[in-house]
């Protein structure tokens, strides 16, 4: 009889697990309290592939970055996501920075980093010519790159889906109670029965930790926020930028995205609810006089949209991921701040190793290759375009101006094994919104597409989920009682 094994967060580190997972034979099944996958701190973060040079030796946060940051190319390729190994600089300006860098360095060495060396201030502005110039060194790290996090947690929860494994949104873990043979995990939906549970919430890991084990864990919610600037055809930098950095993380940087933009952030701010993704003026402030020490040039008048993502801190300062002691059955990651997203393939594969040794699962005869992801039609020549348009006439119509984005990869994100059901569902899985005008043209027919695919009504269709609701209903509908009642 197989085993049912059930996920509990749909992050980048739950869909790892579930992917890796979805080899073996067993039922799994995946739930998330919110409407979609990536939906807490997977979709707001940095996007970097650190290497693994800023995190003590001996430690998960050191083990397992750069494990998984050896992992990235392979498995970006493999999954079609989009993957640059761009390099990072952390820059020094004055000696006692300089030791610091070298501190970095010696530990990037004993980790097992490739490609890292300190350069000095021609080389750096060689590289980066609109970096401050009063910058006497830098740590250069080739082998550091970036990520599209959403699009990485998307082809994940995607190739665990072909493979067998279960979503389930909207259901929101309230408690687990360990019963003689397995799990009850109770819910806003109802009770849920499992063989195997896998804590993998984010936020609220430590809760849930703390529900099963005798040994305590306290997770502080940590917030960072960022500006996003709109995309050029060249950002103004190439790498990724940081400052030395502090007790309270790799500080403010500056950073091109995948998609040609810039990013600026994030903040660090110990806050009470771990749901506030709130953006506030002292924090934007903060983030605009730190980077001018790297950027003397900086603006933000080209900044698109701003942003924050809450980071699940634990007091002691590093992951634990594995068997929850005295409580089999159980596995957990809790604490997964940065590097989660780039210790997630190599925390994945673990994970799943470990449950399956421990469990005897055995794997499956056939493993299903990932789904095959039409290109981009922004990024498609015009015999290309031409050629996608006679196969499918609705990529003759363009939604999204800013990102040319069609209305026949709009249907296709919806019609994905885990597909959009919302309208940040779609933006981020193709784009469709996350331009200039962030939505303000595309979003309306967005929304119809939405309610013709889903067959829901324009009403039913959210934002991101919950009482995100765009629309009230429609004019002709509302009666003079209805007012009314509204008032």
């Amino acid at each position: 009889m197989k085993p049912k094994i059930v996920i509990i967060g749909g992050g980048v580190i739950g869909c790892a697990v579930a992917r890796e997972l979805s080899a073996y034979q067993a039922d799994i099944l995946l739930v998330d309290r919110a409407a979609d996958v990536s939906e807490g701190a997977s979709k707001a973060n940095s996007g970097l592939v650190h290497a693994g040079f800023d995190n003590k030796k001996g430690t998960n946060k050191a083990k397992f970055n750069v494990q998984g940051s050896r992992m990235y190319e392979s498995l970006c390729k493999e999954l079609s996501v989009p993957y640059a190994r761009n390099g990072a600089l952390v820059l020094a300006f004055d000696d006692e920075q300089i030791e610091v860098l070298h501190q970095l360095l010696k530990q990037g060495i004993e980790n097992g980093v490739e490609e890292i060396e300190i350069i000095g201030s021609e080389q750096v502005l060689a590289l980066e010519p609109h970096t401050n110039p009063a910058v006497k060194a830098a740590l250069h790290v080739k082998s550091a790159a970036s990520v599209s996090p959403y699009e990485l947690t998307y082809a994940l929860a995607d190739h665990a889906k072909i493979n067998g494994v279960a979503f389930l949104f909207n259901t929101n873990v309230l408690s687990i109670q360990k019963q003689e043979n397995g799990f009850i995990l109770l819910t806003n939906c109802g009770d849920i029965r499992a063989d195997i549970i896998v804590n993998c919430a984010g936020i609220g890991s430590g809760e849930l930790h703390n529900q099963l084990s005798e040994n305590k864990v306290s997770i502080t919610p940590r917030k960072g926020e960022y500006y996003l600037l709109d995309r050029k055809d060249k950002p103004m930098f190439s790498h990724s930028m940081f400052q030395t950095p502090s007790k309270m993380g790799k500080g403010v940087l500056i950073t091109p995205t995948l998609h040609n933009g810039l990013l600026l952030g994030p903040t660090a701010r110990d806050i009470e609810d771990g749901t506030d993704v709130s953006t506030t003026a002292e924090a934007l402030k903060t983030i605009r006089e730190i980077t001018t020490l790297t950027w003397p040039e900086e603006s933000v008048k080209s900044a698109i949209t701003t942003f924050s993502g809450i980071r699940a801190h634990e007091a002691g300062g590093d992951f634990i991921i594995g068997a929850v002691d005295g409580v089999p059955g159980a596995y957990e990651t809790v604490g997964i701040e940065s590097p989660g997203l780039s210790s997630a393939p190599a925390i994945g594969q673990y994970l799943a190793e470990m449950i399956a040794g421990d469990t005897g699962l055995s794997r499956k005869d056939k493993f299903l290759p990932p789904p095959a992801y039409p290109k981009p039609f922004a990024e498609m020549s015009a015999e290309e375009k031409q050629q996608a348009y006679q196969a499918n006439p609705a990529y003759g119509n363009v939604v999204c101006r800013c990102e040319h984005i069609t209305e026949a990869e709009i249907r296709f994100a919806i019609g994905r094994p885990v597909g959009a059901t919302t309208v940040d569902g779609v933006k981020r899985r193709v784009r469709a919104g996350m331009g200039r005008c962030q939505g303000g043209f595309c979003s309306p027919r967005v929304m119809e597409i939405l309610s013709e695919e889903l067959s829901i009504s324009l009403p039913e269709v959210t934002k991101s989920g919950g009482n995100s609701h765009i629309v009230l209903g429609r004019i002709e509908d509302r009666t003079p009682e209805g007012d009314e009642q509204h008032a």
